[in-house]
């Protein structure tokens, strides 16, 4: 059986990424001030400066893509200020990277830990594992489907001390994930949440009805009970759940882990897991129990 799980990443939709490319005025950014040509040489700037918060896009993606982030919006105030002051192109590159908002603190490893209901939800290994991790995904995700075979070793690692639990996290760009969500969850309703799972990560790029209801009659589901709850208000209300619960545990793009409600900041490979995993361990065997 093979498990989906990776690190936060968002893929931006094709549409928007080419906006930025061309966009004149952007989120936040004040170009009042400028003359013609001092305009396009912030824009261009914008448009190959780095942004400095890890997300791998442009100053000017950013800013299109990602409204909230500060680092964009303050790398580029740097920038457009520097360049209204008769700086060259280069200066006001150097200026903004050299500014408090040039560099993006670490994220740590492990965060604080955070509730996150789980009751009912999907999951695989030991109900008395030593540590759990809590997946927040969307069957659509290219970046969920890279990970399968990266967590699923991990869980072969630890077949005794890991437990995987699955909460579904569909996001609004991807057409068909919202009901690849309802299908996995009307699968679990029969106990077969996780041949489901496996057929529409394999098939991430076919996803929709049709497609859906046959590999539902191959898994030999009860068809009238599945097309039924697909379709259902319990259904759509358990996936709008798992949505609410990673909004509020801070989830924001597909896939996003958590160990023992810790979130994960870090590589899926199984040897950077496996560090994390046994200094879980070591932590679990420091904490004094309660009398």
């Amino acid at each position: 059986m093979a498990i989906a799980l990776g690190v936060v990443l968002l893929a931006a939709a094709p549409a928007a990424a080419e906006d930025w490319r061309v966009a004149t005025e952007l989120n936040g950014v004040d170009f009042a001030g400028l003359s013609a040509a001092q305009n396009a040489k912030a824009l261009h700037a914008l448009r190959n400066l780095d942004c400095s918060c890890t997300c791998g896009m442009k100053v000017a993606e950013c800013r299109v893509l990602d409204p909230p982030c500060s680092y964009s919006r303050g790398m580029a105030g740097v920038v457009v200020a520097a360049v209204k002051a008769g700086k060259t192109e280069s200066a006001a590159v150097a200026e903004a990277k050299a500014s408090k908002f040039g560099a993006a603190a670490a994220p740590k490893i492990l965060e604080d830990p955070v509730p996150i209901p789980t009751l009912g939800s999907p999951a695989t290994g030991p109900d008395n594992a030593r540590i759990t991790l809590v997946e927040f995904s969307d069957f659509q995700c290219p970046y969920c489907v890279k990970a399968v075979e990266e967590i699923n070793l991990t869980l072969k690692a630890y077949p005794n001390d890991v437990r995987l639990i699955f909460k579904q996290y569909p996001l609004d760009k991807h057409s068909a994930a919202a009901i690849s969500a309802a299908a996995a969850l009307a699968a679990h309703a029969q106990g077969k949440f996780w041949p489901m799972h496996d057929v529409l990560f394999a098939n991430r790029q076919k996803l929709g009805r049709t497609a859906i209801l046959e590999w539902a009659k191959g898994l030999g589901l009860d068809m009238r009970r599945f097309t039924a709850d697909l379709d259902s208000p319990a259904i759509r209300k358990a996936v709008q759940r798992d949505i609410s619960d990673g909004d509020k545990a801070g989830v924001e793009g597909t896939p996003t882990v958590f160990v023992n409600g810790r979130r994960y900041n870090g590589d899926l490979a199984p040897a950077a897991m496996k560090t994390v995993i046994e200094g879980e361990f070591k932590r679990l065997a420091s904490v004094k129990p309660k009398k």
